[in-house]
């Protein structure tokens, strides 16, 4: 049976439309959130479960959004999730998007850190949120 660890979220935005964020400079890495896990009374079999939501309003161009999580701080740490979505010019309104990621077998510490962060593929990308981001660790 599974043993709980931890569970943390990171609220960034609660609502829509409550923030208003530019993403700056192209197909760089920003911060979203980011979570710290205590995984060091852990049995065997660590698994770690993340999920997240970020709302962003688009340029009227043809744009694409990448969500990454790392474990760790940087953009540069193991990358444990990545997905990227294109949105074309008929996309007016905020798109959310929303995604579900595993972590199998990570080292055990006093706190695992997960960050998760957005980039775009042009000038002109807003966060509007909502914008959330939370993990739980088990194991066996």
């Amino acid at each position: 049976m599974a043993q709980f660890l931890d569970l943390r979220t990171s609220q960034n935005a609660s609502y829509a439309n409550s923030i208003a964020i530019p993403i700056l400079v192209v197909d760089t890495p920003q911060l979203v959130g980011q979570v710290g896990l205590n995984t060091g009374n852990a049995g065997a079999n660590i698994r770690v479960e993340l999920q997240g939501t970020i709302a962003v309003q688009l340029p009227l161009a043809l744009v694409s959004i990448t969500i990454s999580v790392v474990r760790g701080t940087l953009p540069t740490d193991p990358e444990i999730f990545s997905a990227s979505q294109s949105f074309s010019l008929e996309v007016l309104a905020p798109q959310v998007i929303s995604f579900n990621a595993s972590d199998f077998d990570p080292p055990a510490a006093d706190q695992l850190t997960y960050t998760m962060f957005v980039s775009s593929s042009l000038l002109g990308t807003i966060r509007v949120g909502p914008e959330s981001f939370s993990g739980i660790a088990v194991s066996d």
